[in-house]
């Protein structure tokens, strides 16, 4: 996810396991396919077959929407695919109707020794469906099931990138490093294109606990941001966004102008802060600089969101929302999605920028 404020372009966000394939422009599908290729050779160079993994919101049908689209990606790229569901009721091969007309089979999972696969072979031959490669599309915010546990097969993201062990604000270290030296190689201030950040742990929302450090650590925020915007020039008001360090869909998200906000929350500020996906408990909580996106489709308030495959750039879409302003979170309830057209095809490099 980006923001570009006019005089700051920086991601916000990074989603490993996305859920918007059914956003993107349709004209850019070839690129997708490619990449996919390219990704599963790598890793299973005879392709026999790819076990894709969703989340365990069968009611959400955008999402399986989404499900639905990386199923045609990889059938594209010539692989076989099948659909497994960790949800224990789908004990059956299960179709679900998609409001755009088209259906999705979920299956039930079945581990032999250390491979994971499904009890009906389908259109091949032998016990059962075998594949070579696992695809998580199931950000494991409850946690790794055992049955994905010590897998012989190749899986997708690995399990560590799962919200029971990753954190955002490792994500934005890494990116820190990555930006240093970009902004240094082509004599930028780093800034311009990197958020602030810092971090708060053994935070309880609920219980009050930790709300000191939270305060001190948002105010050390926004006296880096005060220091720039005078430095640049800005007119408008700093503010950072507070959210959970581990988890998605929007949850657990708000923003802060001023550190005494935090100490002056009300309960029901308090309890929308202490959980998210899942209903798991808040505790490592991320500070971060907030961007103002000035970026607008037909008058409301828009985000864009760039979707790669391993290391290629292969479209995006706006986030667009007519009920939140500038300086708020827009993955929330209301959204809704413009695919983004690129003017190129992201794939051609640009000798006169070398």
């Amino acid at each position: 996810d980006l923001r570009n404020s006019g005089f700051k372009l920086a991601p916000v966000d990074t989603n490993l396991f996305p859920g918007g394939f059914n956003n993107l422009n349709p004209d850019f599908l070839p690129l997708c396919v490619q990449a996919m290729q390219s990704a599963v050779e790598k890793v299973c160079p005879e392709a026999r077959g790819v076990l894709l993994i969703p989340e365990n919101h069968t009611r959400n049908l955008f999402y399986l929407q989404n499900v639905a689209q990386i199923v045609t990606i990889l059938k594209q790229a010539g692989m076989r695919v099948r659909v497994g569901s960790l949800l224990p009721e789908i004990s059956e091969a299960t179709p679900m109707q998609l409001p755009n007309g088209g259906t999705l089979t979920l299956e039930p999972l079945v581990r032999r020794g250390k491979r994971l696969g499904l009890a009906d072979p389908g259109s091949g031959s032998g016990t059962g469906f075998d594949p070579c490669v696992v695809l998580l599309n199931n950000d494991l915010s409850a946690g790794v099931p055992d049955i994905l546990q010590n897998l012989e097969q190749a899986v997708f993201p690995p399990l560590s990138a799962g919200w029971t062990t990753r954190r955002k604000s490792q994500h934005f270290a890494a990116y820190d490093r990555v930006a240093g030296e970009f902004a240094k190689l082509i004599g930028i201030d780093p800034w311009l294109i990197n958020p602030y950040f810092a971090t708060c742990s053994q935070v309880n929302f609920q219980e009050r606990v930790g709300e000191e450090c939270l305060a001190a650590k948002v105010e050390g925020v926004l006296q880096k941001m005060r220091a720039k915007y005078a430095e640049y020039g800005v007119k408008h008001d700093p503010f950072v966004i507070v959210k959970a360090d581990a988890g998605t869909y929007g949850m657990g998200i708000m923003t802060v102008k001023e550190a005494s906000e935090i100490t002056g929350l009300n309960r029901k500020q308090r309890n929308r802060m202490a959980v998210v996906k899942e209903g798991l408990g808040v505790s490592d909580v991320l500070v971060q600089e907030g961007i103002y996106t000035f970026e607008h489709i037909n008058d409301a308030v828009a985000e864009p969101v760039v979707y790669m495959v391993d290391h290629y750039v292969v479209g995006g879409f706006y986030r667009v929302h007519t009920g939140r302003g500038v300086d708020e979170n827009l993955n929330a309830p209301g959204m809704h999605f413009e695919p983004l057209a690129f003017k190129t095809c992201c794939t051609l490099p640009n000798p006169d920028c070398a």
